[in-house]
């Protein structure tokens, strides 16, 4: 992946006063068998089934805390995101489900971290590309990927009380992974 700093496991980098820290998470691999299956029913296949739980404990070997679980309501990104919630040994019913983040363009990924609640620290949304992707490469200057592989979780950190604040502050990547990384 282009300009891809090597992953650190000693999170947080910034203060841990008054940071808030966001993953982004592309959906696990989707299944195509089905071809007049809507899109927005697209189930995980195999791979992704295997891919969300393996992502989810990378996270937790990296003592990620989430404090909420904010996904797309379609199919593939629910799954994912229940996945990643049974992992963290978290109520499925906890996942926040926004609408708009299916296809999202990097202005509703904006919108909607500006509604989160103040309360959450660590926040993971899983989402859509090419939305996704664009929205990543918008939020760190000297980061940028050529494409969210599924299941990929990009994460960022920022100096911020609010997170109505996230869009004009300064941001902080704290690492990049995949399930086909080899570093992990």
């Amino acid at each position: 992946m282009a300009g891809i700093p090597e992953n650190h496991d000693n999170l947080p980098l910034l203060s841990e006063e008054k940071t808030k820290t966001l993953l982004l998470v592309r959906h696990a691999k989707s299944s195509w068998d089905i071809s007049d299956l809507n899109d927005f029913e697209r189930p995980l296949n195999d791979r992704g089934k295997k891919d969300a739980p393996v992502m989810a404990k990378r996270l937790l070997h990296k003592k990620v805390h989430i404090d909420a679980f904010v996904s797309s309501p379609a199919k593939r990104a629910k799954k994912t995101a229940e996945l990643f919630c049974r992992e963290y040994k978290r109520k499925e019913d906890e996942i926040i489900f926004i609408s708009k983040l299916y296809h999202a363009s990097p202005e509703v990924f904006f919108e909607v971290i500006a509604e989160l609640d103040n309360s959450f620290d660590t926040v993971a949304i899983f989402s859509h590309n090419m939305g996704i992707t664009e929205f990543v490469n918008l939020l760190v200057k000297d980061t940028k990927i050529d494409n969210m592989p599924t299941c990929a979780v990009f994460a960022v950190q920022t100096n911020i009380k609010k997170w109505s604040d996230f869009k004009n502050e300064k941001r902080q990547f704290l690492f990049f992974d995949y399930p086909k990384n080899e570093e992990n």
